[in-house]
């Protein structure tokens, strides 16, 4: 078992048995449960945490998209037509 320096501890949780039987599913040779529910829950964490920087991106484009356009279409201005 590799823990990659993270302190590791033990809790009790209660899971339905289709929960239960996803994680079979998607756990990985050699892989054991804990192991399993961990890397599932770091992957859905890491994807939470990259849509939510994904929406701050958005409203901050948002936010400037007039000036962006404005300066665009400045440099389109600029450009020769082939």
């Amino acid at each position: 078992m590799v823990f990659f320096g993270r302190m590791k501890s033990k809790t009790s949780i209660t899971l339905s048995e289709d929960i239960l039987a996803g994680v079979k599913r998607a756990t990985r040779r050699g892989e054991s449960r804990s192991e399993t529910i961990e890397r599932l829950l770091r992957e859905r964490l890491n994807d939470e945490s990259t849509r939510r920087a994904r929406e701050r991106e958005v409203v901050l484009l948002n936010r400037h998209a007039d000036h962006l356009n404005v300066e665009a279409l400045d440099v389109l201005a600029y450009q020769e037509d082939v």
